[in-house]
């Protein structure tokens, strides 16, 4: 699995570069997934690595097919697959939200992660191999008040995580997630000035988690919602 695809989405955000240049330091192969050009140039002018853009809109089932179909044509099946597109945003009580929010959150969160598992997992079944890292949350693990929404679409990652996990364990695929607290990011920082960010997770020790996922040595791991929350 040493020299497999690894296909990361998300990959302008805080998480996913960090996750992506790991694996590109490595000499890996990588797919690097977002919905916008832009911001992946910007991102990765400079980085050496054998990398691949992909510009798509995961929440759109048959462009997701379309785009990363083409690439496993041309590169082969993907042998990690690491799912970090998503977003949070906090809604109103539940008894009264509008169901902007939800839609929204179900749609970073939920369908983007189905819809890449539907385009990648048939080429690892294939080659009877393959690593699958969802994102989950900590704050998921029990409801919140105004973040019902979110809460609702990262405790069903952790679901599909195990439910994947429980179909695929015995065809060489692995699926696990990790559930960060908050990340130390610059947006978050901006968001909570007042908040000590060292109690938070880095996204450097995030990606170790993902390097270890993705690794061999994770072999006997399957279904696992991993806490990642530093000292917060």
């Amino acid at each position: 699995m040493s020299d497999a695809l690894v296909v990361v989405t998300g990959a302008a955000g805080a998480l996913g570069r960090v996750v992506a240049q790991t694996f590109l330091a490595q000499g890996r192969p990588v797919v690097l997934v977002d919905c916008s050009e832009q911001a992946l140039q910007s991102v990765y002018e400079g980085v050496s690595g054998d990398k691949h853009f992909v510009v798509v809109d995961l929440t759109d089932t048959a462009a997701t097919q379309t785009a990363l179909g083409k690439v496993f044509q041309e590169k082969g099946p993907a042998g990690v697959l690491c799912n970090i597109a998503g977003g949070f945003a906090m809604g109103s009580d539940v008894h009264d939200a509008d169901g902007t929010v939800w839609q929204q959150m179900m749609d970073l969160n939920v369908a983007t992660v189905l819809n890449t598992c539907r385009a990648s997992v048939p080429g690892m079944l294939a080659a009877g191999a393959g690593k699958i890292i969802n994102v989950s949350a900590a704050s998921a693990i029990t409801g919140k008040g105004s973040m019902g929404a979110y809460c609702a679409a990262k405790s069903s990652v952790a679901r599909i995580t195990e439910s994947m996990a429980q179909e695929l364990r015995g065809h060489g695929i692995n699926v696990n997630a990790v559930a960060p607290s908050i990340i130390d990011s610059a947006a978050n920082r901006a968001a909570m000035p007042d908040v000590d960010p060292s109690l938070w997770v880095s996204p450097q020790q995030l990606a170790a988690v993902f390097q270890f996922l993705a690794s061999d040595a994770a072999s006997a791991l399957n279904g696992a919602v991993i806490p990642v929350v530093g000292l917060s």
